[in-house]
């Protein structure tokens, strides 16, 4: 187990997680995480059907495991207009096309921690959403409890935008959920005043908010929820940060 108060520190390369990452990934998911995830989730990941993720993996290791991955991010790229804070966006109503990035998945094995993986990992996911044009954000999920990804969500300048009531469903019980945004080209915050304003107009010529409800309740699942289920109902109690 690597001493974060050593002098010396591994070399930390990132890169696509790939096929050959299958077992890594699906073995580290299992000891950092509670919830089961299905094998198509991770044949998602590795072969890139509508997931993209980053690995990152320890160069200096002098092993033939110097290539295998020690912390990773996954991520689905959502339409503004399906997500959770569409109604953010709503006062550029030109704009159709409007995308965001969701972070799935972010994990870090117990040896590599406190180097600073994460923060790198979740810097990937930002500066590819902003190589994509029409991206306004980077979007995610914390269970309301959970402190230290608030406080490191918080540290990485992800804005908290809004609290889902009763989001998740753990071993019969309702919590809250924080949801956390970090803008990029020009997505603004609602604290903008102009964005605000705007924001209050476009609500008002929209009829479709005061008669549809905002959220509905998905089937219970072992597995990964599409970030498009607005509750999430999961059978293990996720209490770590994995960062």
């Amino acid at each position: 187990m690597l001493d974060p108060r050593s002098e010396i520190y591994p070399t930390i390369e990132y890169r696509p997680i790939q096929p050959s990452d299958l077992e890594a990934l699906e073995k580290i998911h299992l000891a950092l995480f509670p919830i089961r995830y299905e094998r198509e989730f991770f044949l998602n990941v590795v072969n890139g059907h509508g997931i993209v993720s980053w690995g990152a993996v320890d160069t200096s290791r002098s092993d033939d495991r110097r290539d295998e991955i020690i912390g990773f991010v996954t991520t689905r790229m959502i339409a503004a207009k399906d997500s959770e804070i569409e109604d953010l966006f709503r006062y550029n109503s030109s704009r159709k096309d409007l995308t965001l990035v969701y972070i799935l998945t972010l994990g870090v094995v117990d040896s590599y921690r406190n180097l600073g993986i994460a923060s790198s990992l979740v810097r990937e996911v930002v500066k590819y959403a902003a190589s994509i044009s029409n991206c306004r954000g980077v979007y995610l999920h914390v269970i309301s409890y959970n402190q230290p990804a608030i406080s490191f969500y918080k540290k990485m300048l992800f804005k908290l935008v809004r609290r889902l009531p009763m989001f998740y469903y753990i071993r019969g019980q309702h919590y809250d959920s924080y949801l956390f945004v970090y803008y990029v080209n020009g997505g603004r915050s609602p604290c903008s005043p102009l964005a605000f304003v705007k924001m209050l107009v476009a609500k008002f010529w929209s009829k479709e908010d005061h008669c549809n409800p905002r959220w509905t309740r998905c089937q219970e699942s072992n597995t990964l929820l599409a970030p498009q289920s607005n509750k999430r109902i999961i059978s293990g109690d996720n209490t770590r940060c994995h960062v």
